[in-house]
This record gives structure tokens, C-alpha cells and sequence, in this order.
């Protein structure tokens, strides 16, 4: 990002308050604070949750693989050959 000095931002302000007026520009200020807040809460709620399930999904899959093992191993036990001696 270029380096903005002094001067640039003064010739910033100057024509946001020629845009919009020196009523209206606290509240845009304002409203663009609010913003910002509001989406760095979303980012770091977004991310605890987004955590949260892949622990979730992890275990769930761990349960199924575990679940398919005994599943396999009882299928194993239940038809076993008999071979003829």
C-alpha cells in the first residue's frame, strides 16, 4: 500500500466534505466504525464455529470407522466356513 502522507489525507476530508456535507460525515464515520466492529465479531465468531464442526465431523467419523470395524469383524465371526476335515 503507498505511503499516504499529511497532505493526502487532508485532500481526502476536503472532498468527502464537499461530497457530503459537514452533517452527514460524523455519521458516515460513524456507521463505518460500526461496520468494521461488526465484522471482526462475525470473523472471530465464524472462525470458533468453523472449528467447532470440524472437531465434530472428525469424531463422527472416527465412531463410523470404529462402528464399521466391530460391524466387519462380527460379519467375519457369523460366516466363518466350516472346512471339511
Amino acid at each position: 500500500m503507498p505511503n499516504i502522507g499529511i497532505t493526502e489525507l487532508i485532500i481526502i476530508l476536503v472532498i468527502l466534505l464537499l461530497l457530503f456535507g459537514s452533517s452527514r460525515l460524523p455519521q458516515l464515520a460513524r456507521g463505518m466504525g460500526k461496520s468494521i466492529n461488526e465484522f471482526k465479531k462475525g470473523i472471530s465468531e465464524g472462525g470458533g464455529e468453523s472449528d467447532r464442526e470440524l472437531a465434530d465431523s472428525t469424531r463422527r467419523d472416527q465412531l463410523r470407522d470404529s462402528e464399521r470395524a466391530r460391524e466387519d469383524e462380527l460379519a467375519s465371526d457369523k460366516f466363518t466356513v466350516n472346512k471339511p476335515r
